[in-house]
């Protein structure tokens, strides 16, 4: 049943979605399925097998909440079979809340105490709208204890009626889509407050289509007004009409009583299904914004995640300051920390001899390859300080991004890894590591903390926490990881780890040295057969004697990779290192019921390379050396940069002015282009023009276009 809901609401072949949700039912993981287990899913890839799981948690949700319903109904004696059908149909969230409305456990509303008062069979009377009824003669007869007179009584039945109406399935879809198709959504600012509230001044007096207005833009009003300086609404675009439209359901002739029902239903639009639709619309619409921002994020961290690493190479980290200095750690090829220290080379120390002489010792003494500048304040005057430097040896010079540094510092993760360094040495490592592998160190901080988003405080907090942790887990796994030198943290997102396994394969390596095979996986403590099967074919094991055990090659092909070498008489490091020999194998020979061409193709593939890294190589970058700020900047001016943040209207670049600008996806390109991630990713170099500088407000505008 669910499987067939699934594949319409998807658009996938049911047979391909039935085997997906029994392998995740099995335990199996998002990235294992995508990657062994092609033949079952019809090759569906991660972001297919993810949409599947999720649409399969809403609707085991949605099936919950109707058991909810059935059970509330049945208990006040109203459940009819008609009405059980239907809500067993109900596969939609706002369609089933409409059909439970009328039975839903209600406050002491007004239409609720005029029906204590037994006004309930004045209200059916009014609603047919017979012409010869008199409304006075009509209410007449339920004036006694508790209803004053005739005026009370119509009154209370017409509170009666305007709940009917505000709870009618009919009427709240007619409002609906007059919403969807002529929502409006404005903003102004709270009087008295266009001071303070500068920052949101593009929203002082803002209205457009609600179905035009993009994420951030909804995002932004959402946060003025939490802020407390604007005021937002929601409405259709013309009132007169859209209460039109919900009368023509209820008021039937011109009588007396027609009149009053007529003044029930505006009643009703105004005070009950207005406002109920209202909420519902700035609810969806904000829904739709934090799936849109969410998506943003993960796509950026993704990015950064996956950025080129430098690899095993001795690194030198600086985290530049002025007046406290810069903070010097020297690192190991395997991001080990050897020596830290301070130096003062900037104002007011100004001990920039004392300085140059610390760090080419430094480099000299410890061998090192490259060095690393976080890109925080005095990053632009350490860098130049270090590049006038003399070296025995070549070293490479990069800049990296520190945000988050000075979480993971302060974090748990940090003390445990260097219970006997401060804060300060702790965020100079972090600059220094992540240089060395970014991914492997950027797991260990709260990707929020990483400054890549886009109103990532203003999402739903859940949501967001979920699409990044499951980015995370598919970059790491993609990726892969070197089962002998990875951390617990990194460790805890391979498939079918999580914290428990990774500390026990942790302990394991401690006690008995490194892991020499995957095989060997099967001796840590509590690492059964599945976990082994889903975690395996994503660790590395570079100098393991069977080479398959560095590759993506999963153990369980293992066999066929022999039986390839086997029948072409040779041996598995052969047909790895000999293309000549890789290219004699007929994959149709090995198809079985269970390893399809898909499978083989990966494998094929992976011999070619094995255990090779899927990021980019790592390329060394420069800022204008005349710019340092943003008095330096004029417009017109060509620049070099680099993209530090992505969102859906455009692309911030760092131009070394300690103040990003903003190239907007209008200028962009030449051409027209659908979203920034056409055009560029995250930590490219490019080259931008000064188009606009606003000082007042702190805001660089600058271009691509050529």
């Amino acid at each position: 049943m669910l499987s067939n809901l699934i594949s319409k609401a998807l658009n996938l072949p049911e047979r391909q979605v039935s085997a997906t949700l029994k392998l995740l039912e099995e335990g199996a993981t998002v990235p294992f399925i995508a990657r062994y287990r092609k033949e079952m899913t019809g090759s569906l890839d991660e972001v297919q097998i993810q949409a599947i799981q999720e649409q399969n948690e809403k609707y085991v949700e949605l099936q919950k909440r109707k058991e909810t319903i059935l059970s509330t109904i049945e208990g006040q004696g109203k459940l009819t079979p008609e009405l059980k059908q239907k809500i067993s149909d109900c596969w939609e969230s706002s369609a089933l809340e409409d059909l439970y409305l009328p039975y839903k456990p209600k406050k002491r509303t007004r239409a609720e105490v005029a029906r204590q008062k037994g006004l309930e069979p004045l209200a059916k009377r009014l609603m047919m709208q017979i012409a010869t009824d008199q409304p006075d003669t009509l209410a007449a007869r339920y004036v006694k204890e508790g209803v004053a007179n005739t005026d009370e009584a119509l009154k209370g039945a017409q509170d009666i009626i305007a709940e009917w109406v505000s709870e009618s399935e009919g009427a709240r879809n007619r409002m609906r889509r007059t919403m969807e198709r002529t929502a409006v959504i404005s903003s102004k600012v709270v009087k008295g407050k266009e001071e303070e509230a500068q920052k949101f001044s593009d929203y002082f007096d803002f209205s457009e289509p609600l179905r035009r207005c993009t994420s951030h833009r909804l995002l932004a009003m959402r946060r003025g007004e939490a802020e407390g300086w604007l005021r937002i609404d929601i409405g259709p675009e013309d009132d007169e009409d859209s209460l039109e439209r919900i009368s023509q359901l209820f008021v039937k002739g011109r009588g007396g009583t027609a009149g009053l029902v007529a003044d029930a239903v505006a009643d009703s639009y105004k005070r009950l299904l207005k406002p109920a639709i209202q909420t519902e619309f700035s609810a969806s619409s904000k829904e739709k914004a934090d799936e849109e921002a969410i998506g943003v994020f993960a796509e950026n961290l993704r990015q950064l995640l996956l950025a080129a690493p430098l690899g095993q190479k001795r690194v030198l980290a600086l985290d530049p300051g002025f007046r406290t200095g810069c903070k010097v750690v020297c690192l190991d090829a395997q991001g080990e920390l050897k020596h830290h220290d301070v130096i003062y080379p900037h104002a007011p120390h100004n001990k920039t001899a004392e300085a140059a002489a610390c760090i080419e010792h430094l480099v000299k003494k410890h061998q090192i390859e490259a060095i690393s500048i976080g890109n925080g304040t005095a990053s632009r005057e350490t860098e130049q300080f270090v590049r006038d430097l003399k070296f025995d040896h070549p070293v490479q010079i990069y800049t990296v991004s520190e945000d988050g540094a000075s979480v993971y510092s302060a974090s748990a993760v940090a003390r445990e890894e260097f219970p006997e360094e401060d804060v300060t040495v702790r965020g100079a490592v972090s600059i220094g590591r992540r240089l060395i592998d970014p991914l492997a160190e950027l797991v260990k901080i709260d990707p929020k903390a990483i400054g890549v988003g886009q109103y990532q405080h203003d999402v739903d907090q859940g949501k967001l926490k979920k699409a990044l942790d499951n980015t995370v887990v598919s970059c790491v796994n993609q990726v892969g990881v070197n089962v002998n030198t990875a951390s617990k943290h990194l460790l805890t997102y391979i498939s079918g780890l999580g914290p428990q396994l990774a500390q026990n394969i942790v302990n394991y390596r401690t006690e008995n040295g490194p892991f020499s095979s995957r095989a060997q996986l099967k001796k840590v403590p509590r690492l059964g057969d599945k976990a082994f099967e889903q975690c395996a074919g994503f660790l590395r094991i570079p100098d393991a004697k069977n080479p398959l055990d560095n590759s993506a090659v999963h153990p369980e092909s293992y066999n066929v990779v022999q039986q390839m070498a086997k029948d072409l008489g040779t041996t598995v490091p052969e047909l790895i290192s000999k293309k000549e020999l890789r290219q004699k194998v007929d994959l149709n020979k090995y198809t079985t019921t269970t390893i399809g061409l898909p499978t083989l193709k990966d494998i094929m593939n992976e011999l070619e390379k094995p255990g090779r890294d899927p990021r980019e190589q790592l390329t060394e970058f420069s800022f204008d050396p005349n710019v340092h700020s943003v008095d330096d900047l004029r417009e017109g001016m060509v620049l070099p940069g680099i993209v530090t943040n992505i969102t859906n209207f455009g692309a911030f670049v760092d131009i070394g002015v300690h103040q990003d600008g903003l190239v907007h996806i209008s200028q962009m390109a030449d051409r027209y282009i659908s979203t920034p991630t056409d055009v560029v990713s995250l930590h490219q170099h490019v080259e931008v023009k000064v188009v606009e500088i606003d000082r007042k407000r702190n805001r660089i505008g600058l271009s691509m276009r050529k």
